[in-house]
């Protein structure tokens, strides 16, 4: 139970900006195991902002610009860094220079447009979202990481000593993908139990944001034949965008 609670801590700490309590020896190994479940944790702190913004009336689009806000703000920024980093190294014409580019700490103008694009699109998909856009949100959150836990279970990683290495080489395949993939299991509950949707609905939502999951994941890896720490970040980000502008038929 301790190395559980200890391995959570550290994917937290990892995957966020909330604070561990010191004095705890964290260990990184394992922790793509928990990245539904970030995705689970960072939904439910967007939806204790969208309430409180709820309850002072503040506008959609409002609301919907400063919950995106909130959404950066958790996550340090470090999975939008990815999709600045990962859009300037695919803009570069020569395919053996885009992990070079990508490597880059400078953000070019595509990178720049590609991070406006994504804030842009989710601030707008979510104030188009009428009816429970707090769903919308968790399912973009969680299944967005779990894009991020395929893209690391399934594909290369490119760099030899690239900071997502150990991400990939903690990982015993299948079994820790299929442990990484429990999340659905409260999140389906909650679908059941506190909406009562139809299983029709919840099936559709849910095979939905999975199908784009996969989808983002494979695509990067056609582009540069595999993954780096950047796209594994932009993996996040995509899946995230993609599923709040889908959900935005179905809510």
């Amino acid at each position: 139970m301790i190395i559980i609670l200890n391995s959570l801590l550290s994917a937290i700490a990892f995957y966020t900006i909330i604070p561990i309590p010191r004095g705890i020896n964290l260990n990184f190994q394992k922790i793509p195991l928990w990245l539904g479940w970030i995705g689970l944790l960072i939904g439910g702190y967007l939806i204790v902002i969208d309430y409180a913004l709820n309850i002072i009336s503040i506008p959609s689009l409002t609301k919907a610009g400063l919950v995106v806000g909130g959404w950066i703000y958790i996550t340090g920024g470090l999975h939008l860094d990815g999709v600045m980093d990962t859009a300037d190294g695919l803009a570069t014409q020569n395919p053996e220079k885009r992990l070079q580019v990508m490597a880059d700490s400078v953000t070019g103008a595509y990178g720049v447009m590609a991070g406006i694009f994504v804030i842009g699109l989710k601030i707008f998909a979510l104030s188009d979202i009428s009816s429970t856009p707090w769903l919308a949100v968790l399912l973009a959150s969680s299944w967005g990481r779990w894009a991020q836990l395929g893209a690391i279970a399934l594909y290369p990683y490119l760099k030899e000593k690239g900071k997502g290495q150990f991400l990939k080489q903690s990982l015993n395949l299948p079994q820790d993908w299929f442990i990484g993939s429990l999340f659905i299991i409260p999140l389906v509950l909650m679908q059941i139990s506190v909406l009562h949707q139809p299983w029709q609905t919840i099936l559709t939502v849910n095979i939905s944001s999975a199908t784009i999951a996969l989808l983002v994941g494979l695509w990067f890896r056609w582009q540069l034949q595999g993954h780096t720490g950047d796209t594994y970040g932009a993996t996040v980000e995509w899946t995230e965008v993609f599923i709040l502008c889908t959900m935005t038929v179905f809510f």
